[in-house]
């Protein structure tokens, strides 16, 4: 019988996964990463300041028996930095969009000076729950279920509060930064906050504009311009407060209309708004 031949043992490490396969295992990662985490109905679990399972996050140093009873001073006051609060408001069922939102912020390293406005109780509730003293309510609580859809009047209902919102922490004497909760900070936004001006918006209609661009409104169109209401940074200043003010007027002058084009908004109000008190 001839002499059966050895095979020669290769050098090379054995791989349990070939090419495709690690490709298909890092994909199914980014999947579960980049969006059921963000999705999930828990908000702040990627948070710092909850160092282990069995270590709570920080509380109010007051006690609070129901956060029905948690006042706007109180909350501002426990969250506040350096003078500053990082504000949104937002009911129940933008939950995931504020999860999103929460998380860009904590990796900018801000989140300690967020409140949540949290515009019905389900909400309040879930925030605290998991974030103490991060979230409070200012009445009336609006109902979660008709604030959700966009162009209804439970959706104008629930931004045209954004204003009072902002003017009654501007005279508790903080500086706020306002965030619409459908965006993420990518950068720290503070960092481009230059000069002491009363107030820093963004333009929505307009190319990226260099460093040395003029701090004036920009151009209208057709004679409207288009600043964008979604982040706000307003200082402490008697300027602020009067455009706050003038942006509530504006808002309680439009009465709400069901008709496709009379809608209220109240970003349109705030434009008008911006241009009334530039000139006076």
């Amino acid at each position: 019988m001839g002499q059966q031949q050895q095979r020669p043992i290769s050098n090379r490490p054995i791989s349990f996964l070939n090419r495709n396969g690690l490709f298909l295992l890092l994909l199914a990662l980014l999947v579960l990463l980049g969006v059921c985490l963000p999705l999930s109905e828990f908000p702040l679990f990627m948070f710092p300041n909850r160092t282990s399972a069995s270590s709570p996050p920080p509380s109010p140093s007051f006690v609070v028996s129901d956060w029905r009873d948690y006042t706007l001073a109180q909350a501002a006051k426990f969250v506040a930095k350096n003078g500053t609060v990082i504000v949104c408001a937002v009911s129940y069922p933008f939950l995931p969009f504020l999860n999103n939102w929460l998380i860009s912020i904590s990796r900018q390293k801000h989140h300690e000076k967020v409140l949540v406005i949290a515009e019905d109780y389900a909400l309040l509730y879930k925030v605290n729950e998991r974030w103490p003293g991060h979230a409070v309510l200012i009445p009336p609580a609006l109902d979660p279920k008709a604030a959700h859809h966009f162009g209804s009047q439970g959706f104008y209902n629930l931004t045209s509060r954004r204003p009072q919102h902002l003017l009654d922490i501007l005279e508790l004497g903080y500086n706020v930064m306002y965030n619409d909760v459908d965006m993420v900070w990518l950068q720290d936004p503070f960092k481009y906050l230059q000069g002491s001006h009363d107030v820093y918006f963004m333009d929505d209609m307009t190319a990226i504009k260099p460093l040395n661009h003029s701090h004036g409104l920009p151009p209208s169109r057709n004679g409207v311009t288009y600043v964008c209401s979604c982040m706000i940074f307003l200082r402490c200043t008697s300027g602020a407060k009067l455009l706050l003010k003038k942006w509530v007027e504006e808002i309680r002058a439009q009465p709400w209309s069901n008709t496709e084009a009379k809608k209220p908004h109240d970003q349109p109000a705030f434009n008008r708004a911006l241009h009334k008190i530039t000139q006076v």
